[in-house]
């Protein structure tokens, strides 16, 4: 069995799993247009996570986990509690970065009936004011997009995730505009000003 991750699966999985393949699907476009009760919010006051919305010409950049079919079932069950505010889980085909045959995998992406955490086309001054505001009991909004800003960044330089990447951007402004102190924030700051340093002649 094949899960796709392009949130926060991306540096947290805590499932086991046999190999990872980077690549894409097609037909998707990643979007800030779900909100997060729990993990990176509260009921009163949620925050925003990215789902994948239907797009013709789109494709989202992530990772394939592959799990052991004994291990199968309790993947699943794990995951559908970590995705259950509004996630529900399908089935894609997946593109390899490496060119080698597409396959069939399994995808957890926001429904958008009868679901009230899915908020629909937002503009993203909204998206990153909620952001700026929010955390829940696995931390900081904040820290929920430069970690995954920094994932694509460094796992996938050839790809541009122009939604991301300017949340990415409205978000750093906005945490210098208002000052705003954030464990990740430093560390994320401190890698940028490394890998500029390293990368100068």
């Amino acid at each position: 069995m094949w899960i796709f991750g392009y949130g926060s699966l991306l540096w947290y999985t805590d499932f086991p799993y046999r190999s990872v393949v980077p690549g894409i699907v097609r037909g998707y476009s990643r979007r800030f247009w779900q909100l997060s009760p729990d993990h990176r919010g509260t009921a009163s006051s949620p925050g925003r996570t990215v789902t994948l919305v239907a797009d013709e010409n789109g494709s989202c950049w992530g990772l394939a986990y592959e799990v052991a079919e004994e291990q199968a079932s309790d993947t699943i069950k794990y995951l559908d509690i970590r995705e259950r505010a509004g996630y529900l889980r399908e089935e894609v085909i997946f593109y390899p970065d490496s060119g080698s045959p597409l396959f069939p995998i399994n995808v957890y992406l926001a429904s958008e009936k009868e679901n009230p955490y899915f908020t629909g086309p937002t503009d993203e001054e909204s998206i990153v004011c909620t952001i700026l505001r929010a955390r829940g009991f696995s931390g900081t909004n904040i820290e929920y997009v430069l970690r995954l800003a920094e994932c694509v960044h460094r796992m996938a330089p050839h790809v541009n995730d122009e939604h991301l990447f300017t949340i990415e951007k409205k978000v750093l402004d906005g945490c210098h505009q208002l000052n705003i102190k954030d464990d990740y924030l430093t560390k994320y700051l401190n890698q940028k000003h490394l890998s500029e340093s390293f990368s100068k002649p």
